[in-house]
């Protein structure tokens, strides 16, 4: 328990903290007494000459008597020793007092109560002597007072630091013992994770502090890896599904050609069938790859100042043609554009993946539309829709989805990772992308933020690989 107890934070925290403002308290005690000491002397001895100056006007000349009358009856009036009175002719005869002895010298002095002839007592006095005429007079009072109060204060000081330690160890044990309860149940949700148990969350007391602020975040991160791990099982589930039937047929074509060669008969055209399923499955990997690198962030450090809006006319022109060829028209309509941190060749894999997916999917006599625009201050949109047949809004969440082929698109070549590879790249670039009706067809639209908002911006020069974007002559085939 006492192990636990120091190696908590918090009371760590609260230790250093207690003993941090115990050392102020010690300070400023010091100090408070220092101040109340000298505040008690200089009273006493205003009091004090106060006293030897009522007791010299006494005199008068050659009016010795009066004097050691008023010295007599002062030293009558305090028979407990607190004022002590001598007074001394020129010849150091004792006219009158209630002490027997004194400090030869005049002004100001601190005598022990020996010194003054009272061998009795313990007491330390402050004695001011002076002359009166032809007589030294010596008035002083016990410190007894003022050393009392400094005990006062001085105990006054400890209790209160007393008190405060144990308050603070009360303090601390219960702050501690809160804050490690916590934190237990943080390494509780940890150790569920390890386990395999990804839905398991971390309790948020909304008290808005430091540890809900931890927790929150770490739910969030638990979130994501949840998702990337549901994420990567439906890809391994989508790939055994949609791989099985290629694989089956590569398997299926190379035994033909096994069988044909053993007659005698060619084989070229099921080796080039064998070849097309091969590339087909090959592309499907690199894909997959391609999609995991880009969500890992690998690209981010090529990020450099890029141009949307001639990204876009580069594509127009690449693909106007091609949409000519199939009996649709392809539109343009950029505004101008700030310039936005990014992957210049992700950039134009993003947009010229949008731009194929519409010309594949669409009939004759499609319009094609790309257009550009600003969103306020802060950002701008790219979007690519079309007046085709659209997909049903029940499909909208599922086309993003690795290997996620409508029912009507199974027919076309592709492996159903174009808009995967889409969304990682906005991702990847702090882009969002949209789908609406276009009534009829169906609309597409990538949100960029400004380009003050991306991270790792910078204008660094980077020879990139290109993503080299052909576009394909005969997509509908």
């Amino acid at each position: 328990m006492l192990r636990a107890l120091y190696r908590s934070t918090p009371f760590r925290l609260v230790t250093l903290l207690s003993m941090a403002f115990l050392a102020f308290l010690g300070l400023a005690g010091f100090i408070a007494f220092g101040l109340i000491r000298a505040e008690l002397d200089a009273r006493l001895e205003q009091q004090l000459e106060q006293t030897f100056s009522i007791i010299g006007q006494s005199y008068g000349e050659n009016d010795l008597s009066d004097l050691v009358d008023l010295v007599r009856s002062n030293a009558a009036a305090n028979p407990a020793l607190q004022r002590v009175f001598l007074l001394r002719s020129a010849t150091g005869q004792i006219l009158a007092g209630n002490i027997t002895a004194g400090p030869g010298s005049t002004g100001w002095s601190v005598a022990s109560a020996d010194a003054l002839g009272l061998a009795a007592d313990k007491e330390m006095y402050r004695i001011y002597s002076g002359p009166v005429g032809n007589t030294t007079l010596l008035v002083g009072a016990s410190l007894a007072e003022t050393e009392a109060v400094g005990a006062i204060v001085l105990s006054s000081l400890g209790l209160a630091g007393v008190l405060f330690c144990v308050f603070v160890i009360i303090a601390g044990i219960l702050i501690a013992a809160r804050a490690q309860r916590r934190m237990d149940r943080i390494a509780d949700t940890m150790a569920m994770i390890g386990r395999g148990e990804l839905a398991a969350r971390i309790p948020v007391h909304h008290n808005r502090d430091d540890l809900d602020d931890l927790s929150l975040q770490i739910n969030q991160a638990l979130e994501r890896l949840g998702g990337l791990v549901e994420s990567m099982r439906q890809v391994s589930v989508d790939i055994a599904h949609d791989l099985k039937t290629p694989l089956n047929r590569l398997s299926f074509t190379v035994q033909n050609a096994i069988e044909r060669e053993e007659t005698g008969q060619s084989v070229a055209t099921l080796l080039q069938q064998a070849q097309d399923e091969a590339r087909q499955i090959n592309a499907t990997f690199e894909a997959l790859l391609r999609i995991a690198q880009i969500e890992a962030g690998a690209r981010r450090s090529r990020f450099k100042a890029v141009a949307v809006a001639e990204i876009l006319e580069n594509l127009f022109e690449a693909y106007a043609e091609v949409a000519e060829e199939n009996g649709q028209v392809l539109t343009i309509a950029v505004e101008p554009l700030p310039e936005t941190g990014g992957d210049k060749d992700l950039l134009t894999q993003l947009f010229a993946n949008l731009i194929e997916n519409a010309i594949r999917h669409c009939s004759a006599g499609t319009t094609i539309a790309i257009t550009a625009g600003r969103q306020g201050d802060q950002a701008f949109a790219v979007s690519v829709s079309d007046n085709g047949s659209g997909i049903p809004d029940a499909e909208w969440d599922k086309v993003f989805q690795r290997l996620y082929r409508l029912d009507k698109s199974r027919s076309t070549p592709g492996h159903g990772l174009g808009l995967s590879l889409v969304t990682a790249i906005a991702e990847l670039h702090g882009a969002t992308i949209a789908l609406s009706d276009n009534s009829p067809g169906l609309c597409v639209r990538v949100i960029f933020p400004h380009a003050r908002a991306i991270p790792n911006l910078h204008d660094q020069r980077v020879a990139s690989n290109a993503l080299h974007v052909e576009p394909k002559r005969k997509l509908h085939e």
